[in-house]
């Protein structure tokens, strides 16, 4: 028997481990990002995920794990920006210790999901491969774009923070797959 809570505490504790450390580094400059920004640099990081699994190699001597992290840390950033909004200015940045208790809630709803969500579908993302979810990962992303394009209307759809929701989840998914190979 899988402990699915326990791997996913191990997973966002490295993703929060990094997260922080880049806080300390860079403070909280990602702040002035607009959330479809964020979004994009998810794109990127999925894509090249993608491209990576396509052409069997990196060039850049970086494997996939650091960018399955940085799906993980980005769409926490772009969940934070949704509930807080850009900044326009220095002085209106966060501190250190109130942008890593804002990640920690963000994880901890992300996690509640994942078990609901684990509890009705009896956990068959483990039986998934990890190019199926980087491809829900990635469509994810577009529905996203999709949103903000259309200025956050939507007739149906959820919203845009419950994709990033999904993408934490299926992003630590990956990283839990690649630590069980």
């Amino acid at each position: 028997m899988h402990n699915t809570s326990e791997q996913f505490d191990t997973i966002t504790a490295q993703c929060l481990d990094l997260f922080s450390k880049k806080a300390i580094d860079y403070g909280a400059a990602w702040r002035i990002l607009r959330a479809p920004s964020l979004t994009d640099q998810i794109y990127i990081k999925a894509q090249r995920i993608r491209n990576i699994q396509e052409k069997g190699e990196s060039k850049v001597n970086e494997g996939v794990i650091p960018e399955f992290m940085g799906i993980v840390n980005y769409s926490v950033m772009a969940l934070i920006q949704l509930e807080l909004g850009a900044v326009n200015a220095m002085e209106e940045l966060m501190n250190v210790d109130e942008i890593i208790e804002k990640f920690k809630c963000c994880i901890a709803e992300a996690k509640q999901l994942m078990m609901d969500k684990n509890h009705d579908y009896n956990e068959v993302w483990r039986n998934m491969r990890i190019s199926s979810l980087v491809d829900i990962i990635l469509m994810k992303i577009l529905r996203v774009k999709q949103i903000e394009d259309r200025a956050g209307n939507t007739i149906v759809s959820e919203g845009i923070d419950a994709n990033y929701y999904d993408m934490i989840n299926y992003a630590v998914f990956a990283l839990i797959l690649i630590q069980l190979k």
